[in-house]
C-alpha cells in the first residue's frame, strides 16, 4: 500500500505538475475538460496560502502567463463594479448575515462569477489558471457550483480550483465536514 503524502509533499509537486506539456495542452484527459482540483485539509489554509505565494512568484519570474484568481476578492471586484459593496455592508450591520446571503444570491449567482472570472482571466492570453480563497467566499461561492458555472467559459484553458476540503473523485465535501456535492468532470491535480 502506498504511504500518504504530506501536505507539503503534494505541495512540492503542483509547480512541476502546471509547467508540464500535458497539463498546459489538456493531454491524457480522455477528451474531458481540464479542471483540476488540490484538494487539502481546511486548517492548513495558512500553509496553502503561502506556498501559493511563494509558487505565483516563481511562475511569474518564469514568464508563465496565468490567471491567479482570489475567490474572496473576486466577490468584492464584483460588487464594487455593480457598486454594491456600501449596501452590501450596511444590509450585513443592520439585518445580519442572513438578509445578506439572501440579498446577494442574484447578484453573486455561479455564472455571474464564472462570467467575471472569464473576464478577468483573459482567456486569449492565459496558459492556466489558478483559483484559490473558495473558504473565505463560502457560502457564497460553492466549488461545485462555480466549476459547473465555468465549463462553457473558459474553454481549453486548465484550470485549477485550491480547495479546502475533500475531493474523491466523485463529490467535494467543504471543510470535511459539510454534506458533500456531487462533481465528476474533474481530476485531482497531484495524488
Amino acid at each position: 500500500m502506498k504511504k500518504a503524502q504530506s501536505l507539503q509533499e503534494r505541495l512540492d509537486l503542483v509547480l512541476p505538475r502546471i509547467e508540464s506539456e500535458d497539463f498546459l495542452k489538456n493531454q491524457g484527459l480522455g477528451n474531458e475538460i481540464g479542471f483540476y482540483i488540490f484538494d487539502y485539509p481546511p486548517e492548513q489554509e495558512l500553509d496553502v496560502r503561502e506556498h501559493l505565494s511563494f509558487m505565483t512568484d516563481k511562475l511569474e519570474k518564469r514568464g508563465r502567463k496565468f490567471a491567479n484568481i482570489n475567490l474572496f476578492e473576486i466577490i468584492i471586484e464584483l460588487l464594487e463594479s455593480r457598486k454594491l459593496t456600501e449596501r452590501a455592508f450596511k444590509l450585513q450591520k443592520e439585518r445580519g448575515d442572513d438578509a445578506l446571503f439572501n440579498a446577494l444570491k442574484g447578484p453573486l449567482e455561479q455564472n455571474r462569477i464564472a462570467d467575471f472570472i472569464a473576464k478577468k482571466a483573459d482567456l486569449e492570453h492565459t496558459e492556466f489558471i489558478l483559483m484559490h480563497g473558495l473558504g473565505s467566499a463560502w457560502p457564497i461561492i460553492r466549488g461545485h457550483g462555480l466549476l459547473n458555472a465555468l465549463h462553457a467559459k473558459v474553454g481549453s484553458v486548465p484550470t485549477i480550483l485550491f480547495y479546502p476540503g475533500e475531493w474523491n473523485g466523485g463529490s467535494l465535501k467543504a471543510f470535511n465536514v459539510m454534506p458533500p456535492n456531487n462533481y465528476y468532470r474533474a481530476f485531482k491535480l497531484v495524488s
